[in-house]
């Protein structure tokens, strides 16, 4: 059996990191995309320790940071001929409103725009390995109203509202994958990890914080988490299901507002023109 050549942001802490031991148990060659080089040593070493396998390398990359992400594409297109698996898996929330490096409200810059970034500059690794592509949203984005006039949020932010439309957003994206790439091998899937305990609730203030407490003692592991990420990125098979939205492994149904087609072309011409790039298709 071949191996496989597998990408995942946010791999040092919660699913990410259960996913990457997940994934170096079955052999996979992983290349660690994260923000923090000593955290990102600190797991290759202690992946190689638990699971024997060596083929596991560290990258920096700042999903925050456009510039950031341009220069871990490069280096992943000088070491690769292909890519067989991309998860983007990294992501925040922010409970104060602030901007990335680049002036972009910094929840929609790393969990929209730096994945799209990422996505669409590794397109042609992706291609050769006729990838799945593999994007972690969120039942929050069935509240999200996006205003693609205010990506901002000038006129209303809350912590929980910005997350939401960047969950939306990745589903989107998704979608806008398996339809644009269809014809040269590649698969998008969007899933929803479940409830997880993990520190991106630390950030909670207020009702949402009470609200978190609340719901703590239901929330599941990240190694439950991980699970359905794990199962896109391992069972064959999955070519029908191209461009749908999972829980718990099974294919599941998003909001209504998943479905509006002109919303989600708007979001990637938009996305284009902040990122800079072009449409990679090669047929």
């Amino acid at each position: 059996m071949s191996i496989k050549t597998t990408v995942i942001t946010g791999p040092t802490s919660g699913i990410g990191k259960e996913t990457a031991l997940a994934l170096a148990k079955k052999d996979h060659a992983l290349y660690l995309l994260v923000r923090n080089m000593e955290k990102g040593e600190e797991l290759r070493k202690e992946l190689a320790a638990k699971t024997g396998n060596e083929a596991i390398h560290v990258i920096r990359c700042d999903m925050a940071d456009l510039q950031s992400v341009r220069e871990a594409a490069e280096e992943l297109k000088k070491k690769l001929f292909n890519i067989n698996v991309l998860i983007n898996n990294a992501g925040s929330a922010f409970p104060v409103r602030k901007f990335s490096r680049d002036s972009f409200e910094i929840t929609f810059a790393v969990n929209h725009l730096g994945p799209f970034l990422l996505t669409e500059s590794l397109m042609p690794l992706l291609q050769k390995g006729h990838a799945r592509i593999i994007n972690v949203a969120s039942e929050a984005h069935r509240s999200a109203k996006p205003d693609f006039d205010d990506l901002k949020m000038e006129r209303s932010y809350t912590g929980f509202k910005a997350y939401g439309i960047t969950k939306l957003f990745n589903i989107y994206f998704t979608k806008s994958l398996a339809e644009k790439y269809q014809q040269t091998g590649i698969t998008a899937f969007a899933l929803h990890p479940g409830v997880v305990k993990t520190a991106i609730w630390n950030k909670t203030t207020g009702f949402l914080k009470l609200l978190t407490w609340l719901m703590k003692p239901f929330m599941i592991s990240a190694k439950q988490g991980a699970e359905t990420i794990i199962y896109l990125a391992t069972q064959p098979k999955l070519d029908k299901q191209n461009g749908l939205y999972f829980k718990k492994c099974k294919v599941a149904k998003t909001a209504p507002n998943a479905d509006n087609v002109v919303a989600r072309n708007r979001l990637w011409e938009i996305s284009e023109k902040f990122t800079g790039v072009e449409n990679k298709l090669n047929v």
